[in-house]
């Protein structure tokens, strides 16, 4: 006989603990992660399979694997504990106590010089709201919004998302950046075809940025072997700045050094350099907390930015 199912056991800690073992994929990570001892994370696991009459994870030699059953109810888990979280939030911003985390991934651009400025000048008006920052890549970021692991992905959008939506749309054209003393440095806009003149410093070919360029790159039969490559960001501009060559990147990265006068960032005249856009993205469908909805308004109005929604409201009122 079919047993019949402890509802309860889908609201408690247990599922905590299945979350983590899906998020970091071994029973001893996800412990560790916790705080708890190894068993603890085994024997709630083993309860969540026993109630619901069926195995969650495939075992395997170097950790686990959410299977079918397991997946289901990750969703449902990550939604339920969402949702708790804003009504939390909520609760407290009705106390006055406006309380609560925005949790925000980005690219490395983003998280040195266009983020930090936004969150302090937001907690100027919302003290009680504390902000956590990861920085990766592109394709990861899109994967930690779907699955809840944080509220708001910063990234470059170069084609629509499953289970994502696209708050804001902000353009993001690519320049090129030099040291103050560079030969190029005084010119107002350059050709990609001007810049290969002179070594140039390039991050890896599995980047957005990277890969605009390698297309405009082709598209002209322009041929580009860096001198310098990197990873991360921050040594290709200090590279450049340092007179070493010409690296690129979008503004939004370049604010303090060109403040500080370090760096010169010069438009490009080619076509793949304008079309870049960043997008401020949340998971489809979430309600968010009110800490990141206020946030998102907040970038919003400092951006001027409109979401896509909202853009076509606007052509179809003029329609």
């Amino acid at each position: 006989m079919p047993k019949t199912l402890n509802n309860r056991v889908l609201q408690e800690s247990a599922l905590r603990h299945f979350l983590a073992v899906v998020r970091h994929g071994s029973v001893s990570e996800a412990a560790n992660r916790l705080g708890v001892a190894p068993s603890a994370v085994s024997r709630h696991i083993a309860r969540l399979e026993s109630e619901l009459d069926t195995l969650l994870f495939e075992r395997r030699a170097r950790g686990m694997v959410p299977n079918a059953a397991g997946e289901l109810l990750a969703v449902h888990a990550k939604r339920a504990w969402q949702e708790i979280e804003r009504v939390a939030d909520d609760i407290k911003g009705l106390r006055g106590l406006r309380m609560g985390t925005v949790r925000i991934a980005s690219t490395e651009g983003f998280a040195n010089e266009f983020i930090p400025p936004l969150a302090a000048e937001f907690r100027r008006n919302y003290s009680g709201i504390s902000f956590s920052l990861k920085v990766s890549t592109q394709a990861k970021i899109v994967q930690m919004v779907r699955e809840g692991e944080v509220d708001i992905g910063i990234s470059l959008g170069l084609s629509s998302e499953r289970g994502i939506n696209v708050e804001f749309r902000h353009p993001s054209p690519i320049l090129a950046v030099v040291g103050m003393e560079h030969p190029l440095a005084k010119k107002r806009e350059l050709s990609l075809a001007q810049v290969v003149a002179y070594p140039v410093a390039l991050p890896p070919h599995f980047t957005t940025l990277r890969q605009l360029l390698d297309i405009s790159f082709s598209r002209q039969g322009l041929h580009c072997e860096p001198v310098f490559a990197c990873d991360h960001l921050g040594p290709l501009v200090r590279f450049a700045a340092s007179g070493g060559g010409v690296t690129f990147c979008g503004m939004e990265a370049l604010k303090g050094l060109l403040e500080s006068k370090d760096v010169a960032a010069i438009a490009l005249r080619d076509r793949e350099m304008n079309e870049r856009h960043f997008e401020v993205q949340t998971m489809a469908g979430r309600t968010l907390p009110a800490a990141c909805r206020a946030f998102l308004d907040h970038m919003g109005s400092v951006l001027g930015a409109h979401s896509p929604a909202q853009v076509a409201r606007k052509r179809s009122s003029r329609a």
